[in-house]
């Protein structure tokens, strides 16, 4: 076995986890760890991409069994992020290196700060219309779609807060609509990554190395989020939040060589 593999596969796994209890794409994990490694945003981004088709679907149809996605609001949901995804290419086309890196930090301390300070994680059972809860979705899949893709970050970690405070979802409850969106919006990705030049051939390998060793991640993942409760699963966020922020520092301080 070729051991230069190994980080990508560990990664893999622990990125599973993430998505399978988080409901999210895992580049909340990998594109920090990546950046560590040495890549460009761009490509560590990329390999987040491939592997979120994985984890996805994979997850999805874990979730689908044990009857905890509601497939209706994940096709709405879905579709809003395959739309918006489709412009994130275009995004990482003028983004700089540091630029994406930054804004990644950005969008991490600011979800951070919201799920540290917020209390009001969920809101009870809030009534909507069909029209109302349905736009709701369509339009949070889209804005979702745009930024996340774009930063590698599958989409979970955005996902979570707009539905719990505009349809008061509880963070466990979204968790399989969130990762059901991420095939959605992962594919579409994908497809703009290659229209733009963004992914190649290795890229590909490696994305695809951790994709498959996340679907063990995923199962185990989501075991561990049947069973937690929903105060532990806050902190548990936090913690993932925590660990990708001082990473990402850490990268973005390479990067610019203050020291």
């Amino acid at each position: 076995m070729d051991l230069t593999l190994l980080p990508y596969m560990i990664i893999g796994i622990f990125s599973g986890m993430a998505s399978g209890v988080f409901g999210i794409g895992g580049g909340m994990i990998i594109v920090p760890f990546m950046l560590t490694l040495g890549l460009s945003s761009h490509h560590a981004v990329a390999i987040s991409v491939v592997q979120m088709i994985f984890a996805s679907i994979f997850g999805s149809y874990l979730n689908y069994k044990k009857k905890n996605l509601i497939l209706k609001d994940g096709l709405i949901i879905g579709f809003g992020g395959f739309l918006g995804a489709m412009f994130s290419g275009l995004l990482l086309s003028y983004f700089s290196d540091i630029t994406l890196t930054s804004i990644f930090l950005c969008m991490s301390i600011a979800f951070f700060l919201k799920f540290a300070f917020n209390q009001k994680s969920t809101i009870g059972n809030i009534n909507h219309s069909n029209i109302l809860k349905n736009s709701i979705l369509l339009i949070c899949g889209v804005f979702t779609g745009i930024f996340a893709i774009s930063l590698g970050i599958g989409g979970g970690l955005l996902i979570t807060p707009i539905l719990a405070y505009f349809l008061g979802y509880d963070t466990k409850k979204v968790v399989p609509l969130s990762l059901f969106f991420v095939i959605f919006a992962s594919i579409s990705g994908i497809s703009s990554f290659v229209y733009n030049d963004i992914i190649d051939k290795e890229v590909l390998q490696n994305g695809s190395l951790v994709g498959f060793s996340s679907m063990l991640g995923v199962y185990l993942g989501i075991k561990i989020m049947e069973k937690i409760n929903l105060k532990s699963h806050r902190i548990a966020l936090l913690g993932i939040y925590t660990l990708s922020i001082t990473m990402t520092i850490i990268s973005l301080i390479k990067k610019l060589n203050l020291f």
